[in-house]
């Protein structure tokens, strides 16, 4: 199986943004305990601040991943475009977000994102991304 990671704005900086609300765990060392406890499993990792990148990874992963785990981050509350990237792949694709975007300020109740996706995992911090995976594995 193979599953892409795709990970947007400000999300370099997990373990040092707002530890309160993102942890204290850097993502690369989160990604290799993934790595390690689903070893069957060929991963994908992507991130940028970009968002035309964002949506070139999503398109280049859709046509060839089993999944996608998608944090879009901010864009999730201003970006059609990712939405659309989203709608044209073949890839199904589970939306991410570590903090509760619903119980946050109200801008973040804007989502241009959750309704392409097959499900949304939010407010469970990096567990949420191991989350998706299961979704993935059944």
């Amino acid at each position: 199986m193979k599953i892409a990671i795709i990970n947007g704005p400000n999300l370099n900086l997990i373990g040092t943004r707002e530890p309160e609300i993102y942890g204290s765990m850097t993502f690369e060392s989160f990604f290799e305990k993934m790595r390690r406890k689903y070893e069957t499993i060929n991963f994908d990792y992507f991130q940028s601040n970009i968002e035309g990148e964002l949506i070139e990874e999503i398109q280049r992963a859709g046509m060839k991943m089993d999944g996608i785990i998608l944090n879009p981050g901010g864009y999730t509350h201003t970006s059609v475009a990712i939405g659309d990237a989203i709608a044209a792949i073949k890839a199904p694709v589970v939306e991410v977000h570590i903090s509760n975007i619903i119980s946050r300020e109200d801008f973040r109740k804007i989502n241009y994102i959750s309704e392409k996706c097959k499900g949304s995992i939010n407010g469970l911090g990096l567990k949420g991304y191991a989350l998706a995976v299961e979704y993935f594995l059944k």
